[in-house]
């Protein structure tokens, strides 16, 4: 079994795919708790489907996807937090609108320009889609995501749990709702050539749910989500290799079983 571990990261694809998965896990699990407490699990969902429609966009243009896809679904995380404050349109309801746009504008260039690609790797995603450039770009900016968070920890800690409180004792909540935007659009571009747009927010959400069946601490939801996330993203990985299914879906599935497994082991235990 080790053997065979082993001959599987002699492929150069399957290399890639781990360093990109571990460290977009990372990012997205830090990221993740304070979206699920501040009820915005929805954001990174919306924002993936933009990156869908942008990544359609830069195909049909003969750009590179990820360069071209960055800056706009940050433009769009801006907007998001911008219509989240109109009266006349809220959260998820902004979500919505923007999401099912996003697609539908993908699919209706890819189909309108006839470009000979395939749609279900990037909804589902391709660890073989991955490329060298791919995995520097994630590798830099996953460590600055990582590195962002953490010096702005304090300051998310108190967004998290009452914004307004943040405000009154002197937090630039605007400027770090932006960085957050930006951290959110970051992961979700990254992780889309790995997870596709329909399954990255999984990675977002699903570690932070199973955590807090069990740890009740932020800090300590925060750490064991990461773990969780990494594991979650290695036996997927491994998995799918062996019995050749598809890598997103079966890290989704692991995560899943984590999740359920966190979830009956809480009714017999108290949360830390």
């Amino acid at each position: 079994m080790i053997n065979s571990i082993i001959q599987m990261f002699s492929y150069s694809f399957m290399l890639k795919a781990f360093i990109v998965g571990v460290l977009i896990s990372i990012s997205a699990s830090l990221v993740g708790v304070s979206l699920v407490l501040r009820k915005n699990s929805m954001i990174g969902d919306g924002l993936s489907h933009v990156g869908f429609g942008a990544f359609a966009v830069a195909t049909v243009l003969g750009l590179a996807p990820l360069e071209f896809a960055l800056p706009i679904v940050i433009i769009v995380s801006f907007l998001i937090l911008k219509l989240n404050e109109s009266s006349k349109i809220h959260g998820d309801a902004a979500i919505a609108l923007i999401s099912a746009s996003s697609l539908a504008i993908g699919t209706f260039v890819v189909s309108i320009f006839g470009v000979n690609i395939d749609i279900n790797n990037y909804l589902f995603g391709s660890i073989l889609s991955i490329t060298d450039v791919d995995v520097v770009i994630s590798v830099v900016l996953s460590i600055l995501v990582a590195i962002l968070y953490v010096l702005s920890y304090n300051k998310i800690f108190a967004l998290t749990f009452d914004e307004k409180f943040a405000k009154s004792i002197g937090i630039k909540t605007n400027f770090y709702n932006i960085v957050f935007a930006i951290l959110c659009s970051i992961i979700v571009v990254l992780g889309m050539r790995l997870m596709g747009a329909l399954l990255i927010s999984s990675l977002i959400i699903f570690p932070t749910l199973s955590s807090m069946q069990i740890f009740k601490k932020f800090k300590t939801v925060v750490l064991s989500s990461v773990i969780i996330s990494i594991i979650s993203f290695i036996v997927g990985l491994i998995f799918s290799y062996f019995v050749a299914t598809p890598t997103g879906a079966t890290i989704v599935v692991t995560n899943l079983a984590i999740f359920l497994i966190f979830k009956i082991v809480s009714f017999f235990r108290p949360k830390y």
